[in-house]
């Protein structure tokens, strides 16, 4: 039976990879990769990197357009759905090149279960009737590369933390925490919070043009805006992750 390993590679550091993800590189037959176009081909450059240091065993390397999508839909929801369902449709084709006893992987940045859409993906696939085993291969999030990049813990003793979305965090604070991470916020939400709030804030965690900027967000908000910007008209994209907590 066909299988499919979904690798977590982590946050952009090579060094990322864990033990458990290099030994799994080398039961692997055929590489998926989703392009994502010229701007980001820094991303697939990785990947390639990462099979180039640690793969030995003769493999096959398969690439497939990824979908674009409405970056500001009137609804999210179905909009985020839609594309899934496109990716799908590419992922399947993918799936083609792959025989009847052979292994497929999927090498998902940062960790598979956190802000990514593969599993949910192969989900989708099994759901139409495709047959394969998957198994996932966990990696180190971006969460976990801000808060050591910032040498912070994620959470204060006894008390929960909440991971969100800038989008969401833009609607109000979550009830319940002091302690909140939120993942690629466009719209600099965090302009938006107390200006007595604390932030951690990180953009390509693990790579070498890291940024990291800390501090209260009264005092912050400004340069990490400038930065973000700068930083995203200099490379083209920008994946950038901050915890905030509140006194």
């Amino acid at each position: 039976m066909r299988k499919i390993l979904v690798i977590g590679i982590g946050a952009g550091n090579p060094d990322h990879l864990t033990v458990q993800a290099v030994k799994a590189l080398q039961t692997v037959d055929v590489f998926f990769v989703l392009d994502k176009g010229s701007v980001k081909q820094e991303l697939v450059d990785l990947r390639a990197s990462i099979l180039a240091e640690h793969v030995t065993r003769p493999h096959r390397w398969v690439e497939g357009r990824d979908p674009e999508r409405d970056r500001d839909p009137a609804d999210y929801a179905a909009t985020i759905d839609a594309w899934r369902r496109d990716r799908a449709d590419v992922v399947l084709g993918l799936l083609a090149e792959l025989g009847d006893d052979e292994t497929g992987a999927f090498l998902v940045w940062g960790d598979p279960s956190l802000y990514d859409s593969t599993l949910a993906i192969l989900d989708d696939l099994l759901e139409r009737g495709a047959e394969f085993a998957v198994e996932v291969i966990p990696g180190v999030t971006s969460v976990a590369a801000l808060t050591a990049g910032h040498r912070v813990s994620l959470n204060r003793v006894g008390r929960p933390v909440q991971i969100t979305t800038g989008r969401r965090l833009a609607e109000g604070w979550p009830s319940d925490v002091d302690d909140v991470a939120v993942m690629l916020d466009a719209r600099h939400s965090f302009e938006g919070v107390d200006p007595d709030t604390w932030i951690y804030w990180g953009a390509y965690l693990g790579m070498p043009d890291e940024i990291l900027v800390s501090g209260r967000v009264g005092d912050v908000a400004a340069q990490i805006r400038e930065v973000r910007t700068e930083a995203r008209e200099r490379k083209g994209w920008i994946m950038d992750t901050y915890l905030l907590r509140r006194p």
